[in-house]
């Protein structure tokens, strides 16, 4: 179990003007790996986070998923049935059903309601059935070296780091393919700025379930959620929505299977 303390809304340390250079392949890895230690040691990373960052790998698995996204080729229609739709559905109304007054507290406190954070939970993890088999730090640093989206993940590289520097993840810290965590597969960088106690422990761990619905919840309602409108298309919070997953056919499958689980 990863933990850090509660309050999390914490802020990034903001970017240095001269990063680390970058690449398309991994042979300079180990040589950008002491580029960016030097970064992260200015931008206020200890020796913890320095000591996970120097002992990464080269993530070919993420590098190979990062360029085969088959979301952004799916029909709607594909990818709810990839997806395994039918089977969130009927499973989130059921696991609204045996707790209606945890997932309607989120709704009084977020606004959020059941059906998306349900969704959410079943679409990244199948309700916590599988919570990634990829180190979290190698993930990170590994698209921060990558040229293809650097200065989209180095701030949640600074974010994995610091969260080895406190302790809420390890060196060995699992997750998903992109290095997100938990039940409903935080990036490390969100992780820090929207995470909240949602069990009342005075802790954060994205691997307990409480906080981490919690902590989605409140990443919507940041995110500019307004509460008792509509979240399909066209509607004012599926821009909200937008802001969980790039992917149309993501966004429209959470719109769908939330509005079903509500039903």
């Amino acid at each position: 179990m990863f933990r850090f303390a509660a309050p999390a809304l914490l802020t990034l340390f903001p970017l240095i003007t001269e990063a680390a250079s970058c690449s398309d392949t991994g042979g300079a890895y180990e040589a950008w790996k002491s580029e960016m230690a030097t970064e992260a040691k200015a931008e206020g990373v200890g020796k913890r986070g320095i000591a996970a960052l120097m002992g990464t790998s080269y993530s070919k698995v993420t590098i190979g998923a990062d360029r085969n996204q088959k979301s952004f080729k799916y029909t709607l229609e594909k990818f709810l049935e990839v997806r395994g739709a039918e089977t969130i559905i009927s499973q989130g109304r059921s696991r609204k059903a045996k707790n209606p007054d945890f997932y309607a507290s989120l709704e009084a406190q977020y606004g959020v309601p059941a059906g998306v954070l349900i969704a959410i939970h079943g679409m990244e993890t199948a309700f916590g059935g599988f919570m990634g088999d990829t180190n979290v730090v190698s993930a990170i640093a590994t698209l921060t070296y990558d040229c293809r989206r650097s200065d989209f993940f180095r701030p949640h590289l600074i974010g994995a780091l610091l969260l080895v520097d406190q302790g809420s993840i390890s060196m060995e810290t699992l997750g998903a393919k992109h290095g997100e965590l938990g039940h409903t597969q935080f990036l490390p960088g969100n992780a820090m700025n929207y995470g909240v106690d949602g069990n009342g422990d005075g802790a954060v761990d994205f691997y307990d379930l409480a906080d981490a619905m919690a902590s989605t919840a409140n990443y919507l309602a940041q995110k500019g959620w307004k509460p008792g409108k509509g979240y399909q298309e066209g509607e004012p919070n599926f821009a909200v929505v937008k802001e969980w997953n790039a992917a149309t056919v993501y966004q429209q499958a959470i719109a769908i299977m939330g509005a079903r689980i509500d039903g």
